[in-house]
């Protein structure tokens, strides 16, 4: 038996079952849940390269409706350039420029009513860039916002290139629960999504009727090897047969895809009084294999495809018709 001296006692963590109260919304305003944020002078959003006293946040974003997040800065880009034709704005796009240009942690883009940004690959990233963000809606004083996390993700029981609105988002245990150490606690928080949201949004699929689109649970791991079943890692302590079962086990929970994001993005958004959504579209079927095996012109099809349903989505909010025009700009 191997012992590690020198090392202190693990101390016990403590597990605290919170379902914490949604913040509300107040006359539609973003709400946060923190009281020392008001005896702050200023509120310095180090990640996004923004703050309430060197940026006029409420004349730079006060008429945000509709925020769009995914894991890659180029994607987002694209995204925001085409959301700026679809909106029949002026002038051709490719030259939005990035607001976070001053860090390289993330970028973010406007394009009239529209935020885009990029959260980076797993719940670490997402949940400092949604802390930052929240604030800076709270501080925008953005009212009746939409927010919308659109991207990959492994299918399970699906043919590749289908898109997955999520109803729920579950951990790997398939419970719908999002856990955080907090102070040496074990913090439990609610997972759900909006159902309404969920169900406009596979309404407006039929607008983009040249793929399939579905509403299912969600899985999120920590981790995009073991953590999903794969055993194409650097690391694998588990057989196909055990890999195999767990996916089917899976599957028969209601699960439809496997991503590393959405827990935090619904847990926090809900927490924040947000109406929130997760659309992400699936690479390949994880019953079949692990390695994603499409070609690159093939995968950035796929890619586009959350992003033409959301500008789908939005037009439809605003009323607006789709213009004629050329796809997606490529994202590289």
């Amino acid at each position: 038996k191997t012992v590690l001296k020198g090392l202190p006692k693990a101390a016990a963590v403590r597990r605290t079952s919170t379902r914490e109260a949604p913040a509300g919304r107040h006359g539609g305003l973003v709400l946060i849940k923190n009281p020392h944020l008001d005896t702050m002078e200023e509120d310095i959003l180090y990640h996004l390269d923004l703050g309430t006293r060197t940026h006029n946040l409420p004349a730079m974003f006060g008429d945000i409706k509709f925020v769009c997040v995914g894991g890659s800065p180029n994607r987002m880009k694209a995204f925001a350039q085409f959301m700026h034709k679809e909106l029949g704005l002026e002038g051709s796009g490719e030259d939005l420029a990035d607001i976070c240009a001053g860090t390289d942690r993330y970028a973010m883009y406007r394009t009239g009513p529209v935020l885009s940004i990029s959260h980076g690959m797993g719940i670490p990233s997402i949940s400092i860039m949604l802390h930052e963000l929240i604030k800076l809606l709270h501080h925008a004083k953005c009212r009746d916002v939409t927010i919308i996390r659109i991207g990959t993700s492994g299918g399970l029981g699906i043919e590749a290139g289908s898109v997955v609105i999520t109803d729920t988002a579950v951990d790997a245990s398939f419970q719908p629960r999002f856990e955080q150490v907090v102070l040496g606690d074990v913090v439990v928080r609610s997972t759900d999504l909006d159902r309404d949201l969920a169900e406009e949004l596979l309404a407006c699929s039929k607008e983009v009727p040249d793929f399939p689109t579905l509403i299912g649970h969600t899985m999120c791991t920590y981790d995009f090897y073991e953590g999903q079943g794969r055993l194409d890692g650097a690391l694998c302590s588990f057989s196909s047969e055990k890999k195999l079962e767990y996916l089917k086990r899976a599957h028969e929970a209601g699960v439809r895809n496997i991503e590393m994001e959405s827990t935090a993005f619904a847990a926090m958004c809900g927490l924040c009084g947000l109406k929130a959504a997760v659309v992400c579209v699936a690479l390949l079927d994880r019953l079949e294999g692990d390695q994603i095996r499409a070609p690159r012109e093939v995968l950035r099809e796929y890619q586009q495809r959350p992003q033409r349903l959301i500008a789908a989505f939005i037009r439809r909010r605003l009323g607006l018709h789709p213009p004629a025009g050329p796809a997606l700009p490529s994202s590289n």
